[in-house]
């Protein structure tokens, strides 16, 4: 039961770091002046940051902590770039640096006081949250600076947010004394809600729903908000529910329309996906947009699954997109590597893979990838049978003997007359020749695309006997070339 009560105050308490990060950026500057130098590396931070380019942030971070180690700031900002990246451990010591620094930096103690609760540090972080309880709520609801007063509507959120908050914090002394009251769970959903956290709402409407013999509204608010996070399926089940009761609720009727819309545009859209019908599941992907633009899951899901159905070159513009939306998405960031490496592009296939490894590291598919993508790169630097022939990844075996025939006809050692062209041309038609050898063969083919080089002697198995060349034709027996290309 403790443990059950404290776990519930620090869920409270840590939503206070959203607020308190709001007034940290509302005080940035007002605080303490940095010098022009400091002051560019953390504005390098933030954007790179919000850009989701989280090692290129940290770098400007670590030049302001070495330019201004007294600036309480800079290590509460590299600490949140390391929080950003996962990095709990390592955003402890600059916490802990930005509290000595300014022992009253409360969006330092709620962040540390969160780590250290996660750590089981219990008392440490009970420390950090009295801390923040003793001194956040009468300072800002009853005596707020005056740089908050001016325009008045930042004060009025402000104190809605703690009002949310207060609530809060008795309703959890309620709960002890009746956890099943339908209308205190009711309550403590909307304070959640309010707070901007959805998942704790959902998971107090949801014994609700059975508290009470009709309660409609809360099928209803569970169907919202499972919309809202992007469960069209579950958000269907519970409108459902809230018909069931009543077939001619307005409210209920009417999202039910939009959402059963919407998901069976979905769920059409990956099923055109499964049967390789990629055009069509872009065009109903356009309609899901086009039918949900006010909820940011399906916009953002929406060109992610574009974005793999594409061609390369299309999959890299739209893929980026995507990025920017949502940087740490592993699925657009697959798609994008698999673009590029459509494009022969490997090096910015590797930097795709790997930066999606850093978000999920168990990922075996994604380990595969860039194992993959690396092996592709180091090919690349030795010999790529398909930039031979000038063909794409994805050329078809009729494209790769047309583009040999020509290639074979162009660089035939008996169309040059001096020693040093006929070397020159002896190496290109080899090169060619293997290259039509390989890509023709489809196990042979398969294991290059797999990073392999099958004529590579290193790749082959017990040596000796030389290679064979294909019809027969070996350019170093003899002087002469007696070789005639024909077409078909």
């Amino acid at each position: 039961m403790e443990s059950g009560r404290r776990r519930g105050l620090s869920s409270v308490l840590s939503s206070l770091s959203l607020l308190c990060v709001v007034l940290d950026l509302q005080l940035d500057g007002v605080l303490g002046a940095t010098p022009v130098e400091i002051e560019h590396h953390l504005e390098m931070g933030r954007k790179l940051l919000a850009a989701g380019q989280l090692a290129e942030a940290l770098s400007h971070y670590h030049s302001a902590v070495e330019g201004d180690s007294k600036n309480y700031l800079t290590y509460y900002k590299r600490a949140a770039v390391f929080l950003a990246m996962g990095k709990s451990k390592s955003a402890l010591p600059d916490l802990s640096q930005a509290i000595q620094l300014k022992p009253d930096f409360l969006a330092a103690r709620l962040q540390r006081g969160n780590i250290l609760l996660k750590q089981g540090n219990t008392e440490e972080a009970r420390e950090d949250f009295l801390a923040v309880v003793s001194e956040t709520i009468p300072l800002f609801f009853y005596n707020p600076p005056t740089y908050f007063l001016k325009p008045d509507h930042i004060l009025n959120q402000l104190r809605a947010l703690f009002c949310s908050i207060s609530c809060l914090l008795n309703l959890f002394f309620v709960f002890q004394l009746s956890p099943w009251d339908p209308e205190s769970r009711e309550l403590r959903a909307e304070c959640y809600i309010r707070l901007g956290d959805p998942r704790k709402a959902i998971m107090d409407l949801t014994p609700a729903t059975r508290l009470r013999a009709d309660n409609r509204a809360a099928f209803l608010k569970l169907s919202q908000l499972h919309y809202s996070l992007g469960e069209h399926h579950d958000s269907l089940s519970q409108v459902r529910e809230c018909l069931k009761l009543d077939q001619d609720d307005k409210d209920c009727f009417s999202h039910y329309k939009q959402v059963k819309k919407l998901s069976k545009q979905l769920d059409s859209a990956e099923e055109l996906i499964s049967e390789q019908r990629y055009q069509e599941a872009i065009e109903k992907y356009e309609s899901v947009m086009r039918t949900e633009p006010n909820v940011a899951f399906y916009t953002n899901k929406a060109k992610e699954r574009i974005c793999f159905c594409l061609s390369a070159e299309e999959a890299v513009d739209i893929c980026s997109e995507a990025h920017q939306r949502e940087p740490q998405n592993i699925h657009v960031l697959r798609d994008r590597a698999e673009a590029y490496i459509l494009q022969q592009e490997y090096e910015k296939a590797v930097e795709d893979y790997q930066e999606a490894r850093e978000f999920d590291q168990e990922n075996q598919e994604l380990r595969e990838g860039l194992e993959r993508a690396q092996k592709l790169l180091k090919q690349s630097r030795k010999r790529d049978y398909y930039k031979i022939l000038g063909v794409s990844r994805s050329a078809n075996k009729q494209e790769i003997i047309k583009a040999y025939r020509k290639l074979a006809q162009q660089w035939h050692p008996d169309n040059f007359q001096s020693e040093a062209d006929k070397k020159e041309a002896e190496k290109k038609f080899i090169d060619i020749a293997s290259a039509k050898e390989v890509l023709t063969d489809p196990e042979m083919r398969q294991k290059f695309d797999s990073g392999e080089d099958p004529l590579d002697p290193e790749n082959q198995q017990g040596g000796g006997g030389g290679r064979e060349w294909p019809f027969g034709f070996n350019p170093f027996e003899g002087g002469n070339f007696h070789f005639k290309f024909h077409r078909h």
